[in-house]
């Protein structure tokens, strides 16, 4: 049986779509999350950027992988019910942690998350993966906009640098950034709760509109991968680096960097 937070239909949708729903997931956890968001940036890690891009107001902060630095998002990575509503999702036995990253859009903040793909950032293959996406305050416009269905397009979408809008890689592999909008793909977006989170493939183009209004917009992302996921070697640098993690082609991810936390009976 799922998880109750889960219907079976929910599941099904995820296979399909590649993105759905789960109201409350980490309802009983968002005052943990603001804790340790305040605490992140207060004391921001080596990958936190500003992300600063000209004639754009307001401040766009994200940072990532800190779970080990910052005891509320470890507490909520090991407590909360996402690993097994992750396992239920991804039809998968075994949940690997992969990293975290906070989003915080403060008010008047214009400039937008522009849309990408997570997968050809990371330096993983395989079907069974998911990201978690919560917003931490509600949220209307500034929600998550997904595009259905875009985990099964034949090629990735190129990986460019958000406030430079520069590409990460050679671009031959991959087709350019879409405009979803104009061509009326299917996208997907809630006005969301504290603590509901949007499921997603890493496979799916997504984005955010800027926050336009008077409140902010902190969001907790949690990124998690299943039985097949396997280390690839990228045509250059990936985001997050792991510098220094000595996997090789084809090898499951090192258990002591990405920890399982789930086991299915």
């Amino acid at each position: 049986m799922p998880h109750p937070l889960l219907q079976q239909s929910d599941i099904d949708a995820y296979q399909r779509d590649g993105v759905v729903i789960i109201r409350d997931l980490f309802k009983d956890h968002v005052e943990t999350l603001r804790a340790g968001i305040t605490r992140n940036m207060n004391a921001p890690g080596p990958y936190a950027s500003n992300n600063d891009k000209a004639g754009e107001t307001g401040r766009f902060f994200d940072d990532y992988c800190n779970w080990q630095r910052i005891p509320e998002f470890e507490e909520v990575i090991t407590t909360s019910a996402a690993a097994e509503v992750a396992a239920d999702l991804m039809g998968s036995d075994t949940v690997q942690l992969f990293h975290d990253h906070v989003l915080v859009k403060e008010p008047g903040t214009s400039m937008s998350t522009p849309w990408h793909q997570d997968g050809p950032y990371y330096f993983v293959e395989g079907h069974q993966n998911v990201s978690f996406w919560s917003p931490l305050d509600p949220v209307t416009d500034a929600s998550l906009r997904c595009v259905a269905g875009s985990h099964l397009w034949e090629k990735p979408v190129l990986p460019t640098r958000w406030a430079k809008n520069e590409p990460f890689f050679d671009p031959a592999p991959y087709m350019p950034v879409p405009d979803p909008d104009a061509e009326e793909m299917d996208i997907r977006e809630w006005p969301m709760q504290p603590g509901d989170a949007v499921a997603f493939n890493y496979g799916i183009l997504h984005g955010a509109r800027g926050n336009t209004s008077t409140a902010r917009r902190r969001a907790f992302s949690l990124r998690l991968l299943g039985d097949d996921a396997r280390y690839t070697q990228r045509p250059g640098p990936t985001s997050p680096p792991f510098p220094g993690h000595g996997m090789a082609q084809g090898e499951r991810l090192r258990a002591d960097w990405f920890p399982t936390i789930f086991t299915r009976p």
